[in-house]
C-alpha cells in the first residue's frame, strides 16, 4: 500500500509540469499556424522575428495570468470580508508589518505565488472560503474570455491575433491547473484545498487557524506563544483531510519553538508513518527537523543516512533558502560531516537570507536552534 501511495505522490508531482508542456505545445501549435498564414513573399527575417516575438508572450502571458491570479484572490478575498497579510511573486513577497506594507523574498518549492489574508470571524462553525480560495482560476477564466473576445474581433490583424489567442488560452489553461482539484506532490492546488473544506468543519476550522497563525506572525508573535488551543492535535482519521493535517504540522512546529524535542519528535513520526492528507511540502520540513533532532541527540549516522534520502536531499537543495533548511543544513555539516568551516559558510548564508525573510520572529526561532547545535560541539 505505501508503495503504491508513494508511486501516486510521484505521478502527482508531475501534473504542473504537464499543465506548462500542454501551454507550450499548444502555444507552439499558434506560432506554426501563424507562420503557414505568411505569403511566400515574406522576408524570412519577418518570420523569425513574428514566431521570436509570440513566444516571448508566451513567457509573457504566464507570468501576467499568474500576478492575476494571486490578484483574483486578493479581490474576491476583500469581497467577503478578510483582510491584506501578504501577496507573493514568485520569490518577491509584499507583507503587512504593523500597518505598514514592506518587501521581503520567499521562496516556496511547488508554488509560484501566494497571497495569504487574515479572515472573517469563524462564526456558528462557518466563514466564507469558497470564492477566496478559487478567486484566482475566476479572474483568470474572466480575463482569458476577454482576450478570447478581443481575438474573435482582431482575428485578420497579423501578429496581434495569435498573440491574443495565447493569452486567452493560457489564461484558461492556468485557470484549470488550479481550479480543478488535484494534488501536485509538493502542494495541493486551490481547487483541492476549497474541496477539503467543503461540508468539513474541523477542516475549515482549520485552515481559518493557518491564517490566524500568519496573522500573527506577521506582528512578531512567536508559535509557542500563541494560544496553544489553536495547535491541538487532530485525531488520525481528520489528519487523512489536507486542510485538517497543516493543523498537525503547525502542532509540530509550535513544538521545536518551545524546543519540546522529544515531544515533537514523537508527534512527527506518527504523523509521518500514518494514511495523511499531509503535502510532501510539510512531509519534508518535518523530516527535516527529525534530522535536526536527531543530530542534537542521540547523533546516530545510521539513522541520520536514513531520513537524508536522494528526495529529502532534493527537496533541501530546492529549499536551501528556507530558514528550517539551512538550520538543518548547518546541524549536519556541524554535527554529522564534523566540518566547522562548511558549516561556517551555511550560518553566511543563514544571516544573509534572514534579513529578507518576512517572519524575522521565526528567524529568532531558527537561531537559538542554530546555537543549540552549536553548544553541541563543546559538550
Amino acid at each position: 500500500m505505501k508503495t503504491a501511495k508513494k508511486k501516486k505522490l510521484k505521478w502527482q508531482q508531475y501534473i504542473g509540469m504537464a499543465f506548462m508542456m500542454l501551454i507550450g505545445a499548444v502555444c507552439g501549435f499558434l506560432m506554426v499556424m501563424f507562420v503557414d498564414r505568411f505569403s511566400e513573399d515574406t522576408p524570412i527575417h519577418v518570420e523569425v522575428l513574428s514566431l521570436i516575438g509570440l513566444f516571448i508572450g508566451m513567457y509573457v502571458s504566464i507570468f501576467f495570468h499568474l500576478i492575476l491570479h494571486e490578484a483574483g484572490h486578493l479581490v474576491f478575498g476583500l469581497m467577503t470580508g478578510y483582510r491584506f497579510s501578504s501577496f507573493r511573486i514568485l520569490s518577491f513577497m509584499w507583507v503587512k508589518e504593523n500597518d505598514k506594507i514592506k518587501l521581503r523574498r520567499l521562496s516556496l518549492a511547488g508554488t509560484g505565488g501566494q497571497c495569504l489574508m487574515t479572515p472573517p470571524e469563524f462564526n456558528d462553525g462557518k466563514f466564507p472560503f469558497a470564492l477566496y480560495n478559487l478567486g484566482g482560476s475566476i479572474i483568470n477564466t474572466i480575463i482569458g474570455a476577454l482576450f478570447l473576445i478581443a481575438y474573435i474581433l482582431f482575428s485578420d490583424v497579423p501578429f496581434l491575433s495569435p498573440l491574443l489567442l495565447i493569452f486567452a488560452i493560457v489564461g484558461f489553461l492556468i485557470a484549470m491547473m488550479n481550479g480543478i482539484p488535484m494534488r501536485m506532490g509538493t502542494v495541493d492546488n486551490d481547487g483541492y484545498n476549497a474541496f477539503a473544506l467543503k461540508n468539513n468543519r474541523e477542516a475549515a476550522e482549520s485552515f481559518w487557524l493557518q491564517l490566524k497563525v500568519v496573522e500573527q506572525s506577521s506582528k512578531g508573535v512567536r508559535l509557542k506563544d500563541m494560544p496553544s488551543e489553536w495547535f491541538r492535535v487532530p485525531s488520525d482519521e481528520g489528519m487523512k483531510n489536507s486542510m485538517t493535517a497543516v493543523r498537525g504540522v503547525f502542532a509540530c512546529n509550535r513544538l521545536m519553538d518551545a524546543e519540546k524535542f522529544d515531544e515533537a519528535d514523537r508527534l512527527m513520526e506518527h504523523m509521518l508513518t500514518i494514511d495523511s492528507g499531509m503535502v510532501d511540502l510539510h512531509r519534508n520540513l518535518l523530516i527535516c527537523d527529525r534530522i535536526y533532532i536527531e543530530l542534537i541527540g542521540e547523533n546516530r549516522s545510521e539513522v541520520i543516512e536514513t531520513m537524508l534520502t536522494k528526495e529529502q536531499k532534493k527537496f533541501m537543495l530546492a529549499m536551501k533558502r528556507f530558514p528550517s533548511v539551512i538550520r538543518t543544513e548547518y546541524a549536519i555539516a556541524l554535527l554529522h560531516d564534523k566540518d566547522s568551516s562548511k558549516a561556517e559558510g551555511i550560518l553566511t548564508e543563514f544571516e544573509k537570507q534572514s534579513r529578507s525573510y518576512p517572519y524575522p520572529h521565526e528567524v529568532d526561532s531558527e537561531r537559538d536552534l542554530i546555537k543549540i547545535a552549536r553548544n553541541k560541539t563543546n559538550d
